[in-house]
C-alpha cells in the first residue's frame, strides 16, 4: 500500500508490474500455493486473456504469470484496503447492471489494447467451483474485435499436490471473502495449474461465436 500510494505514480507500467509480479507470488506463497504454468504466458499485448473465473485468488494467480491488467465489477473499487490496492494495479471497474457503463468499458479495454497492453477478463461474469463452466458473455470480446488484437483463452484450476481437483479456494454463493481466506489457509499446501492456450485473431468471427469458440477452447485447455 506505502509503495502505491507513494511510488507507483512515477513508475512506468513495466516497472509496476515487475512489482505486482513479485506481490503475487509472495502472497501465495505465504498462502502455501504453488504455480505450475503448462505453456509459454504471454509477455506482451496488444492482447485479451480470457479465463475461468474460480475465486479471487485468480487475479493473485494470473498477475504472477502474465503482465496485464483486470476488468472488475465496481464493488471491489469500494472494498477497504482491497479495493485501493485493485485501483493501485490499473484495474478497470465496470458497473454491471448499466448497459453505457459495459460500453464505456468496451472502448477503454479496446484503447488499452491499441496502445499494446494486455488485459485479462473472465467471460462468465461471476464465479463458480471450477467443477464445470458457466456460459460466456461476449461484451469484452468486442473489444479485441474493435481493437483488432489477438486473444489468448487460459485455463485456471486449484488441486492437491497429487493433482485432485480442489475447492477450497472457491468464492461463490453466500460465501464471505473471509470464509473463502480461511478455507484455503486451511487447505494448504496447494498447487494453481495455469493452462496457456493459443492466441488467435477474430478471423472474421462476431463477438457471440468468437465467445462461443473461446468457451469451447477453455475447457479443452482444462480437460488436459
Amino acid at each position: 500500500m506505502w509503495t502505491i500510494q507513494t511510488r507507483f505514480g512515477a513508475l512506468n507500467s513495466a516497472a509496476r508490474f515487475v512489482l505486482i509480479k513479485a506481490w503475487s507470488r509472495k502472497l501465495l506463497g505465504i498462502l502455501g500455493i504453488e504455480i505450475q504454468v503448462h505453456g509459454l504466458p504471454p509477455e506482451r499485448g496488444p492482447l485479451l486473456l480470457v479465463a475461468n473465473h474460480i475465486s479471487w485468488l485468480d487475479i493473485a494467480v494470473l498477475h504472477s504469470v502474465c503482465p496485464c491488467r483486470f476488468v472488475s465489477k465496481a464493488d471491489v473499487h469500494h472494498w477497504p484496503l482491497i479495493g485501493r490496492l485493485a485501483t493501485g494495479c490499473d484495474t478497470i471497474y465496470v458497473e454491471r447492471e448499466s448497459r453505457r457503463d459495459a460500453m464505456r468499458v468496451v472502448h477503454r479495454v479496446a484503447d488499452t489494447l491499441r496502445d499494446g497492453g494486455m488485459v485479462a477478463v473472465f467471460p462468465e461474469g461471476t464465479t463458480s467451483t471450477g467443477e464445470d463452466l458457466l456460459p460466456f458473455h461476449a461484451n469484452l470480446i468486442q473489444s479485441a474485435i474493435a481493437a483488432e488484437s489477438p486473444v489468448q483463452p487460459l485455463a485456471l484450476r486449484f488441486c492437491t499436490p497429487d493433482g485432485t481437483p480442489s475447492i477450497a479456494p472457491s468464492y461463490v454463493g453466500d460465501d464471505s471473502l473471509a470464509q473463502s481466506v480461511w478455507r484455503t489457509v486451511a487447505a494448504a499446501p496447494l498447487v494453481a495449474h495455469v493452462w496457456v492456450g493459443q492466441a488467435r485473431p477474430a478471423e472474421g468471427r462476431d463477438r457471440r461465436a468468437w465467445a462461443h469458440d473461446l468457451r469451447a477452447e477453455v475447457q479443452a485447455l482444462r480437460a488436459i
